[in-house]
This record gives C-alpha cells, sequence and structure tokens, in this order.
C-alpha cells in the first residue's frame, strides 16, 4: 500500500471526513465552501476548517481561493483513492416508492398505520439516498421494513423475542460482526437489528470475509441510518465508538463495548477484533437467555 492510499483510508477513517467529500462529490462543480460545509453537516465552521486541513495536508482536496472565497475540491490524483474508498458514484436510481409502499403495507398493513408506512418509506429513501446507497429502491423496501418491524413489535401486547440493537460509526464493521455472530447463534430467539451514525454503503470486504471464515453470512446486510424507531423496540443497545448517538429511552439497557475500529487494517487485525465481539455477543447470548428464563418461570 503507498503512501498516498495510506493518507487516504486515514482521512477518511473520520466519518466527517468521509461525508465531507461525498458532499463534494455530490457538488455540481465538485467545489465546495467551508461555511456551506458546516451549515450542511451542523457543524462549527472551525470544526469543518480543521478537517479540511488534514484532507488538504493529505493530498487528498486542493484548494482554490477566489476573492475573498476559498474553493474545495477533490485532489484529480485522490479521485480514484477516495471512490475506492467511499465507492463509485452512481447514476441516479430509478424507485418506484408507490410499489414498495403497496408492497409493505400488504405485509403491515394490519399492524401499522397506512399513513405512517407511506411516511417512513419516504424517509428511508431520502436517508439511504444522502448516502449514496447502491440497490436503492431494494434497500429501501429492506430498510423501511425494518424500521415498521420496529414499530410494530414496540406496539405489540404480545409477546416477543428480545431485540438488540448493534451501533457503531459507519455499521460497515463493528457492528455487522456482532449483528451476524449473534443472528448465527441465536436464530430467531433474538431480533437483531445494526445501525450507523454515519452509515457508509457497504459492508466492508474484510468484515465479510471475517465471518464467512467461521461460518457466518453476511445475508443482504447494509449499512443503515441510526432511527428512533430501532432504540426504541430495543430490549439493549449495544453502541460501539458513536458516542452519545443514541436517544435514551427508560426500560432500555444500554452498553458501550470499546473495540477497536476495524476500518483499514488487514484481515488479520479483523480476526482479533471478530473474535473479540464474538466472545462478548456469547456472553451476552446467555444473558438474555437466562432472563428470559427468570421471566417465563
Amino acid at each position: 500500500m503507498d503512501a498516498g492510499t495510506d493518507a487516504a483510508l486515514t482521512s477518511l477513517g473520520d466519518p466527517t471526513r468521509a461525508r465531507i467529500l461525498s458532499l463534494m462529490r455530490a457538488s455540481p462543480d465538485g467545489r465546495v465552501l467551508v461555511g456551506r460545509l458546516a451549515v450542511e453537516l451542523g457543524l462549527r465552521q472551525p470544526t469543518v476548517s480543521h478537517h479540511m486541513k488534514t484532507l488538504l495536508t493529505d493530498g487528498i482536496v486542493t484548494r482554490e481561493p477566489e476573492g475573498r472565497q476559498v474553493w474545495y475540491s477533490i485532489a484529480p490524483d485522490a479521485a480514484d483513492r477516495v471512490n475506492a474508498i467511499l465507492g463509485r458514484r452512481r447514476e441516479t436510481a430509478s424507485v418506484d416508492l408507490a410499489r414498495i409502499t403497496t408492497d409493505l403495507q400488504a405485509r403491515f398493513g394490519e399492524r401499522v398505520d397506512a399513513d405512517q408506512i407511506r411516511e417512513v418509506v419516504a424517509d428511508s429513501h431520502a436517508r439511504l439516498s444522502a448516502t449514496d446507497a447502491p440497490l436503492l429502491a431494494s434497500r429501501t423496501f429492506s430498510f423501511a421494513a425494518s424500521r415498521l418491524e420496529a414499530i410494530a413489535e414496540a406496539s405489540s401486547s404480545r409477546g416477543a423475542p428480545p431485540s438488540v440493537l448493534f451501533v457503531c460509526v459507519q455499521n460497515a464493521g463493528r457492528s455487522q460482526l456482532a449483528a451476524g455472530i449473534l443472528r448465527h447463534l441465536a436464530g430467531g430467539a433474538v431480533s437483531v437489528r445494526t445501525a450507523g451514525s454515519a452509515p457508509t454503503t457497504d459492508v466492508r470486504s474484510t468484515i465479510v470475509t471475517a465471518l464467512d471464515e467461521i461460518g457466518v453470512s453476511i445475508g443482504d446486510e447494509f449499512p443503515k441510518p441510526l432511527t428512533d424507531e430501532a432504540v426504541r423496540a430495543a430490549d439493549v443497545v449495544i453502541t460501539m465508538g458513536c458516542g452519545d448517538a443514541c436517544p435514551i429511552y427508560p426500560g432500555t439497557r444500554y452498553l458501550d463495548w470499546e473495540l477497536e475500529d476495524p476500518v483499514g487494517k488487514p484481515l488479520a487485525a479483523v480476526r482479533g477484533i471478530r473474535d473479540d465481539i464474538d466472545r462478548r455477543v456469547r456472553e451476552l447470548l446467555t444473558e438474555l437467555r437466562s432472563a428470559e428464563k427468570v421471566n417465563t418461570s
């Protein structure tokens, strides 16, 4: 790996910098101003300037003064590396939201209000569109279905399996490792969801490989934004390096697992993180099963 690639990985390991570059790519002329980025990101201008200085030092962006303004754009020599890490820009996908809404109403119509289903579908599509996600239509359906299931679970008076939500920053590494292992071990006995405080577009290939090595399939999982419904429906919320992103609700158990971030690390290092998570997940599952026995006795 050359020095330029190392710099790109280091810069883009920070979700704010990745978001800055995503917004830069989405700009009509590929240029952005720090002040406008601060408004878009909801951050203070000095904070954005700090991130931009790092990107400039690493050769990821270029600086172009124009009168009293300074424009930033992705450096031509860094474009391929940025695309490799963020994912290639995709053409605007055709998404039949009416069809998706109709199909989800057929599935959830007896448990969730029709207007709420329409709102969740529209919001899910908007959130995933903002991440430049591939397979936008099918992912919109899957993400909306997961949210509607959480809504239905939270409002149901019937007994439901315990629910666990794993949250990390990009929802492409630690949370996917934990969710994959818990689903593998628990089957349908535990409802498992994941989310990211700043999700990227795809689960990292090293994560898929590390799980496959121990017989765990990632299935059709993909990074998803953190939503209120997922937190409300969870009995246990486990955060992994995402700070105070999760809202707090009474009756929900919150745990913070301090884990090394697998971003940019080789497979050998990811295996160690995977095995640490595996141990924690097995302990959690034992606790959940013990609690279930107490509740049903």
